[in-house]
């Protein structure tokens, strides 16, 4: 029979072994000296061929060459960035797969009953990619040649004018709500299943006015069968300078910028953030990927890491007082 003093050491170990694996479990994630050794993954939730996802390969692409390692881009679309989420916190957190957060990921923690991921504790901030404006966008035979003559219209007839975005809850969408509501206007506003709809019912004369993005909506604005009234951001926008603000029409305090930025699992390892960020702010900051960028109508622009961080928690909050306001209901 085995007695207590001779299966004593075996259970000294089991026990140190049970206490290595779990204080291993808990220990954060550390970055390898020669990051990255290895091909990186960055997760895009929209599908190929979109604004999104042409600005993770340009970016890819420069991160490659700055950092002697592949990366190349998974496209995971899906509602609310779900999908995409999901593939990345299944990996581990060494930066080896990275995700593109946007605005719509701000908008989508109101929009849906149950989120399945918490941007801001889930993921930690690397760098903004991008800004862009909206396009506040009539055909050129509606007669409206300023956003200031339109606003003037629609109070002379609440209710009559409609304006056409994309599906309901999109960030098109929800800045059209918050035009409605700044402006003090009453319109009609017509959700659309895709972007060629909006802008066909727009042509048509169906709808007065289309908010959506300049590069979608350039193709016609170039050839004088559609024209640009206004920009959603603060300031011009580099890609449009000749385009007058929201605020410019007379609409105070109106700002709505869109962007994209890159992002990691939490707990990836400082370094690893560090050595991203120092990359993007250099390849960001070149002339040329600037002008393949705004061909896009993308401003690129690198930055903090809690510079991108704090516009996250500041576009829920925004987004999350439009949502309610308009009472769209949930997803």
């Amino acid at each position: 029979m085995k007695t207590f003093y001779s299966m004593k050491p075996r259970l000294l170990l089991a026990l140190a072994v049970l206490a290595v694996s779990a204080s291993g479990a808990s220990r954060p994630a550390f970055a390898e000296a020669n990051y990255p050794s290895r091909p990186v993954r960055v997760v895009v939730p929209f599908a190929a061929g979109g604004v999104a996802d042409s600005t993770a390969r340009i970016v890819a692409e420069k991160l490659a060459e700055k950092l002697k390692q592949r990366f190349y881009v998974e496209n995971q679309p899906g509602a609310g960035g779900i999908t995409a989420a999901r593939t990345t916190l299944g990996a581990a957190a060494d930066g080896y797969t990275l995700i593109m957060l946007t605005n719509g990921t701000a908008v989508s923690v109101s929009l849906f009953e149950k989120l399945p991921f918490n941007p801001v504790k889930d993921f930690t901030p690397v760098s903004s990619l991008g800004f862009f404006d909206f396009a506040f966008v009539t055909s050129a035979s509606s007669g409206f040649k300023t956003l200031a003559e339109f606003i003037a219209a629609a109070k002379a007839k609440p209710g009559a004018l409609n304006v056409g975005t994309i599906n309901v809850g999109s960030t098109q969408n929800l800045s059209a709500e918050l035009f409605k509501t700044s402006a003090n206007i009453d319109f009609t506003l017509v959700p659309f299943r895709g972007n060629h709809e909006a802008e066909v019912a727009l042509l048509q004369g169906n709808v007065a006015l289309v908010v959506d993005s300049y590069s979608v909506l350039q193709g016609n604005i170039a050839d004088g069968k559609l024209v640009a009234l206004a920009s959603s951001g603060a300031a011009r926008s580099e890609s449009t300078p000749e385009l007058a603000t929201v605020q410019e029409s007379g609409v105070a305090n109106y700002d709505v910028v869109s962007w994209n930025a890159l992002f990691a699992r939490s707990g990836t390892p400082p370094e690893v953030v560090k050595t991203l960020n120092t990359a993007l702010q250099e390849i960001l900051g070149d002339a040329e990927t600037k002008k393949k960028l705004l061909v896009l109508g993308i401003e690129g622009k690198a930055g903090a890491p809690e510079d991108i961080g704090n516009r996250l928690k500041s576009d829920i909050e925004k987004w999350r007082a439009v949502i309610e306001k308009a009472n769209i209901p949930k997803q």
